[in-house]
């Protein structure tokens, strides 16, 4: 009988242990979810700060009531739970009110690298059939090669030719590999056909199609909502220089399960289509300078910006042009992360527009950089295509767009 006693006394206390353990493990997690939904930094509209605590105004979280008079461009917000428990510090920048020309028109890109990029290095059949392989162990896919034997490559022809005249010569490259200048000496080798080779695969340009978020008031634009990597390295592309043209859509390949669509399109690459100078490739966007005499042949829209504590989940719309001409489809913002690391990925929307989706099936490859809108305001871009659901995908907020292009020149 005592046996029993004390098994019974033991199961009750190691069930209270179990039950406390659950209610600490419970309430950090609440913590933890309640401080996840804070974001880390915001931008508020001068002389709505009073939105601002409105927004955030609930009945166990508490914000300091007092803030600094002077030097109010940005300050430090202390919250709290119950005005007791320390949650984190939201830094807020007071920034003016600002309204962009938002567009949703397709347009082309073009763009040369900062010297010519290293895709790999690769075997070379030498006269005696036997393979080369000069490069190999030296250089890495991603590296520039920025000049030879100190003089400067600024494509794939000025590096071939200097390789040829080198005849044979051991020659010095210049690479830049992640920001940093790296010099090393390779020996050229002759391939079957008796010519000069370094057994290096390169690129040295880039063009594709995309869709136009904004212009803001001095003419400047921001497109894609990401930047442009390279297809075989997957590493952002530093540019030289590069131009946006006017594209035209052609066909249509509709997105399904499992295989993302895409946007056919015809650029013409004269002078008579340059539309813009490309002067940023950055990882939020691509950025630069419209030319104000053809940028009338483009859609625009002037709308207030939006910022990130703003958005809601629900309904929302993306301006594209699928078929020629700029529409407003309808989508749902179904998930909104205030502080993803990825600012590409900083919300999901789903397309819920049936126009849109008999057109493509969703989101398809040439819609990045549509503008997303929400309660009359510019709220962010698309940014990415869900592989297994093409009704659905990224979006990136619009004032990520807006600080990447405030120094444009800086490439």
């Amino acid at each position: 009988m005592c046996d029993i006693v004390s098994r019974k006394s033991r199961y009750r206390k190691v069930l209270w242990v179990l039950v406390f353990f659950c209610m600490v493990l419970f309430t950090c997690m609440g913590y933890w979810e309640v401080r996840d939904g804070l974001p880390d930094q915001v931008s508020i509209v001068e002389g709505k700060e009073g939105d601002f605590f409105e927004q955030f105004e609930k009945p166990w979280l508490t914000l300091e009531d007092a803030i600094p008079v002077s030097g109010r461009e940005s300050f430090t917000l202390e919250c709290s739970l119950f005005g007791a428990i320390p949650l984190k510090q939201i830094k807020v920048q007071v920034v003016e009110p600002t309204d962009i020309y938002v567009s949703g028109s397709t347009v082309g890109v073009y763009m040369e690298t900062q010297g010519v990029l290293i895709i790999n290095s690769g075997q070379i059949t030498g006269p005696d059939g036997l393979c080369y392989e000069p490069a190999r162990n030296l250089v890495q896919p991603g590296d520039y090669i920025v000049a030879m034997n100190q003089e400067t490559v600024g494509n794939k022809r000025e590096l071939i030719r200097k390789i040829m005249e080198c005849e044979g010569d051991t020659v010095e490259l210049s690479l830049l590999r992640r920001g940093e200048e790296i010099r090393m000496a390779l020996d050229p080798v002759v391939d079957e056909a008796g010519d000069y080779k370094l057994g290096i695969w390169v690129r040295d340009n880039t063009q594709g199609i995309g869709t136009l978020t904004y212009m803001d008031q001095s003419g400047d634009f921001g497109a894609l909502g990401h930047g442009i990597s390279d297809v075989d390295t997957g590493e952002l592309m530093q540019i030289r220089d590069g131009d946006l043209y006017r594209a035209q859509v052609m066909g249509i390949h509709k997105g399904t399960k499992g295989s993302p669509g895409e946007l056919s399109g015809l650029i013409r690459y004269d002078n008579s289509n340059i539309i813009g100078t490309i002067m940023k490739n950055g990882e939020n966007g691509i950025y630069g300078h419209l030319d104000s005499k053809y940028a009338q042949s483009l859609t625009f829209r002037p709308i207030e910006v939006g910022y990130k504590q703003e958005m809601e989940l629900g309904g929302a719309s993306i301006l594209c042009s699928v078929d020629g001409e700029v529409e407003e489809y309808q989508v749902q913002i179904t998930s909104i992360d205030l502080n993803h690391p990825d600012t590409n990925k900083s919300f999901v929307l789903k397309v819920t527009d049936e126009r849109l989706l008999e057109k493509t099936g969703g989101i398809v490859q040439g819609m990045s950089g549509s503008p997303v809108l929400q309660n009359g305001k510019v709220v962010g871009a698309v940014t990415h295509v869900f592989v297994q659901d093409s009704t659905g995908g990224y979006g990136i907020f619009i004032e990520n767009m807006l600080k990447n292009n405030e120094n444009p020149a800086n490439k």
